[in-house]
Parts: C-alpha cells; structure tokens; sequence
C-alpha cells in the first residue's frame, strides 16, 4: 500500500471515534441527571481515641480539716492535806492505781505529845467554866435579893448596882472561857485530823502519768508549784482541734469527728463532737493574725495506744454520701441558672452528646451526682474535638 492509499483511510477511523463518543456521551449525562443524590450525613463518630472517665459509685465526705493535740479527758491531782514530811511514795509514773488506794505515807508535824497537851488545858478551861459558872450563880442570886429589898426600901441604891455589876462581869467571864475552848476544841480536832492523815489516798482510778514527789521530802497542805502526782484515766482522750474562723461556723455538736495520728500510719480513730469553746484559741485574734478556735471531742482508748501530747490530723464530717455516683469537680462545665452543670458523654456509638447533670455533696476533688449520669458511663476529659460538632457537608452533584 502507498502512502496515497494509507493517507486516504485515516480520516475514516477519526470519524467513527468521534461517532462512538457522541453517542456514547449523551447517555452518561442523562445516567448522571437521573441519578439520586447522596444523603447527608450526621455528626460522625469520633474514631480518635478519647481521654474519658468512667462514672463509678462510691462514698464521699464533706470535711472540715484542722490539726490537734491529744489531752487528758479525766484526771486529778494529788497533794497532801496535812503539813508533815513524806515518809514514802508507793507507785511510779505509769503504774495504775485504783480509787481510795494509798500512793503515798506522810509523817505529820503534829506529834502526840503537842496532842496531849492541847486536851489537858481543854480540861483546864472547862474546870474554870465550871467555877466561873458557879460564882455566876451566886451574883444573880446577890442581885435578886438587891432587887427585892429596894422594893421595901431596904437597901441602898448603891448595893443593887454593885449587884448588877457583879452579875455582868460573872456573864462575861463565862463567855470569854466558853470563847477559848471552841477555839481549842477546834485546835485539837485540827491535830486529830491531821494525824489520821498519814496515808494520802487515790482521788480516782487511772494511771499515774506525773510524780513531783520523794521521800523525805517535807511538804505543806496548799503548798503552791506542781502537783505531788497527778493521776489519768487513759481510757478515753480528748482531741482539742484549732479551727479556722471562716470553717468554725459550719461545725455541730455531736457530728463526726476523724483524725489520724503519725505515731500509728494508715490507722483512723472516731469521735463526735463535743464542744466549741466560744473563745478564740490563745496567741489567736490579735492584730494580724488569723482567728482560730478550739474544738474538742472524745476518743475511747481501751488498749491505752494513743497518749497525751500526740498530733491529731482531724477531718469534721460536714456532709456526706453513701455509694453515691461520683464525677471529678474540674469535669463539670458551667452551671446554669437552675444549678445544672454541663458535661459531655461519650457514647456507645462513640458519639459525644451533651448531659445537664444535678450536683449534691461536694469536695475539691469530687462531686455527687444526684441525675443525668449512670454508673459506667464515659465522660470526657477536656475540650471536645472540632469534627465531633460538625457534621460533613453532602456530596455535591456535578462538582468538579
């Protein structure tokens, strides 16, 4: 074939391609107008993997903290009654004692023999009572006869008034010598008194916690300074708390009172309020300086473990919750006027949705949940991702 042939058949097969696509292309288009368009889409599921909490149950407590010192609940101090010199001290520090039980032996300044004359000048005055009685007797008689005898104008004015006289002194001497022996029979029950005291006696049962005594020593009844002993019932304590001003306000009587101490890590010691001394604590409310008060509850202590003097880390219950459902504070959103917060939940189809949720008890770190979460449910932690809001835009029919 020449060149005059070949060149003469390639405008053949150009106009058949071209027959082919004209035909072929208005079908297409009409496929394409004919047909449906495409649905459009809801907010997708999020496929990133989310930082969420799960809903648990759990209890919760409102408290007010505050730190405390252990103290004697009960206990009394032992000094002598009588002057004398200590003869022996019968217990130690910790050792217990009973009520009525002897702790210490005295020996009285006053001896017998001082006793013994005491009693016999008592015999002394009563001795005299009786003489200056009788004479009593006599001057009233004297006065008597004066009197009846100026009656019939047989005396002188001057014998019934030496008479009245007479009488008066006799009176007055009896009531001088009755004077001396009160004051010496109260001398003489003194010193039988004091000499039956040469025991000194437990005030209460408990344990000796301080001993300022020894023997030898010479002590006197109401000698000031320190307590010869002083004894303490251990089995219940007392924690004294100091309390902020601004949480004093929102503390009971009667309510719960927790506190743990560093002598025993990871144990827990219960009480109920007692009382909130209505003074400020001392050092407290001067210029400057912050308000605190002194609160005080009770503590059993049947082994004796906790001991006076130790640090009370103390948590007052204000409120609390049972097997509460329970969601992190800093999850919550803002709050609206009905006091609902807002949160967001992930669901099964791990689609975030937005929950109004009623908030109870809560602390720092956690609240109760009173409606609008479940146990188990997801909440998320932190902003929500942008394409979990907005849903993708519809496919666009004949777009380039």
């Amino acid at each position: 074939m020449n060149d005059s042939q070949a060149g003469a058949r390639r405008p053949t097969r150009l106009t058949a391609a071209t027959l082919v696509l004209a035909l072929t292309a208005p079908l297409s288009f009409a496929q394409a107008l004919n047909a449906p368009a495409a649905p459009p889409q809801a907010a997708p599921a999020v496929e990133s993997k989310l930082d969420t909490i799960t809903v648990q149950r759990g209890d919760l407590q409102q408290t007010v903290d505050a730190i405390g010192k252990l103290q004697f609940r009960q206990f009394a101090d032992v000094n002598v009654q009588v002057a004398g010199q200590i003869k022996e001290v019968l217990f130690a520090v910790g050792d217990a004692v009973r009520e009525g039980q002897p702790v210490m032996e005295i020996s009285p300044t006053v001896r017998a023999s001082q006793v013994e004359s005491n009693r016999a000048q008592m015999a002394r005055l009563r001795a005299e009572l009786a003489d200056q009685q009788a004479q009593t007797d006599f001057a009233e008689l004297q006065f008597k006869r004066q009197t009846q005898l100026k009656a019939q104008n047989a005396t002188r004015d001057e014998s019934v008034e030496s008479s009245r006289m007479n009488l008066s002194s006799a009176r007055a001497r009896v009531d001088a010598i009755n004077a001396q022996i009160q004051q010496l029979e109260a001398t003489l029950k003194s010193d039988e008194e004091n000499s039956r005291h040469k025991q000194v006696l437990a005030p209460l049962s408990g344990t000796v916690v301080a001993l300022n005594a020894r023997a030898g020593q010479t002590v006197g009844a109401g000698q000031p300074g320190a307590p010869l002993m002083r004894i303490a019932d251990l089995s219940q304590l007392t924690v004294q708390a100091r309390v902020a001003e601004v949480d004093v306000t929102r503390l009971k009587r009667g309510m719960t009172a927790n506190f743990q101490t560093p002598g025993y890590p990871g144990r827990t010691w219960s009480g109920k309020l007692r009382q909130v001394l209505p003074v400020p604590a001392d050092g407290t409310a001067e210029q400057g300086k912050q308000t605190f008060y002194n609160v005080l509850f009770d503590v059993d202590n049947p082994e004796q473990e906790l001991m006076s003097g130790m640090t009370a880390q103390v948590q007052f219950v204000v409120a609390q919750a049972k097997d509460a459902l329970l969601l992190p504070v800093n999850l919550l959103g803002k709050r609206d006027a009905t006091g609902m917060y807002e949160v967001h939940v992930v669901n099964a189809e791990r689609r975030i949705v937005t929950r109004k949720v009623k908030i109870g008890v809560r602390t720092a770190q956690q609240a109760q949940v009173l409606s609008g979460l479940d146990a188990g449910e997801q909440v998320l932690v932190g902003p929500v991702p942008t394409p979990a809001l907005q849903p993708r835009p519809a496919a666009t029919v004949g777009a380039p």
